[in-house]
Formats: C-alpha cells, structure tokens, sequence
C-alpha cells in the first residue's frame, strides 16, 4: 500500500506517490484544479491504480508557524475531499515546498514551460518525502 501527495492548487494539483515500501516519494503528475469533478474523477482512478492507504494533504503555514488564508482553502478542499473518498486524509506542513521544487528544477536546467508544468508534482514529491522521512 502507498501514500499519495497532493500539492493543492487553485489551478493545478500536484501529485506525488510512495513506493510499496513508504521510503522513496516521487513526482507523478499535476490534475488540472478545475473542473473539481474531473479532478476528482482522475485522483480516485489514480487512488484505485496505486492501490493507495493514506492521502497526503500539504498544509500552507506562514514561516512563523501560523496558518493563512491558503490554509483556509486547503481546509474546504480537504473538507469536500472527505465526503468524497473513504481514504484517511492526512494534512502535513508544506513550507517552502514549492520554493525547493523550482530550485531543484532550475539546477536541473529544466526549461521554464517544462518546470511550469513540472514544479507542482515536485512539490508534491518534496512534501511527500519530508512526511516519509518523519515516519523513520
């Protein structure tokens, strides 16, 4: 069983999975927000294919720890998301996740629409590592 990570968006969402293991998290893909029921349709097939235990929901906190109005929004997705798959949903620290994304993707020399596209699933992956790391 894995986890999945999702690096919520107003636009796009990025996904991340574990290996079977739960050590390694690696990029998957980024659903586009909107529709919310085309999301929804692509996470849940995405929940069924990589037989997943745990949803992974990165929480925006402002660096001094408190939560924000991204966190609000975060709070209804993760709300809407409960009334609509019967998988735990976890929510888990997600500063400066995005932030390292880019950063690793610049010094990869990723060009700048790939990384557009690429940045949001990283994200995810970064979350995902950091929460996967915290279990060992």
């Amino acid at each position: 069983m894995r986890v999945i990570a999702i690096d919520h968006g107003t636009v796009r969402m990025g996904i991340a999975i574990s290996d079977e293991l739960k050590m390694i998290a690696q990029p998957l893909e980024f659903i586009p927000a909107e529709p919310f029921s085309g999301f929804l349709d692509r996470f849940k097939a995405l929940l069924q294919e990589y037989e997943v235990e745990l949803v992974l929901l990165g929480m925006p906190r402002n660096m001094d720890g408190s939560y924000g109005e991204a966190s609000i929004k975060v709070r209804e997705f993760e709300a809407v998301l409960k009334k609509s798959i019967t998988i735990p949903i976890k929510t888990f620290d997600e500063r400066l996740t995005s932030v390292q994304a880019n950063r690793a993707l610049t010094q990869g020399k990723v060009k700048k629409k790939k990384k557009r596209q690429s940045v949001d699933a990283m994200a995810a992956a970064i979350l995902l590592q950091s929460y996967l790391d915290s279990l060992a």
